[in-house]
């Protein structure tokens, strides 16, 4: 997974872009086919802004938040992504059932 942080109008310090990391790390643990996330921090005024796009095979995932708070501001993005990841992960899975039917049912 690739991850690519930004700053727009603010500088991206060791600590921001540690906890992003972290947050952003729990993404993997559901979904293992990220290619790679781009993160933009900005500020504009007193509103602290963080836009995230997730590549995976398939689609591209949009997400963005805005707070008072940088770090809130990232809580609330990480768990905006990660409901869509599941409901992402959810529509690929395999919509086969198994044995349903008849002919694949063994005869007694």
């Amino acid at each position: 997974m690739n991850l690519q942080i930004t700053g727009h109008h603010l500088d991206v310090t060791p600590a921001l872009r540690d906890y992003v990391q972290g947050k952003l790390g729990r993404i993997s643990n559901h979904f293992d086919h990220v290619i790679d996330i781009k993160v933009t921090l900005s500020v504009e005024k007193l509103v602290q802004k963080v836009e995230a796009t997730l590549h995976v095979p398939g689609n591209d995932l949009h997400v963005e938040c805005s707070d008072e708070n940088m770090y809130s501001a990232i809580d609330m993005l990480t768990d905006k992504l990660d409901r869509q990841v599941l409901k992402h992960k959810e529509k690929r899975g395999d919509h086969h059932q198994a044995n349903g039917a008849v002919k694949h049912q063994a005869a007694e």
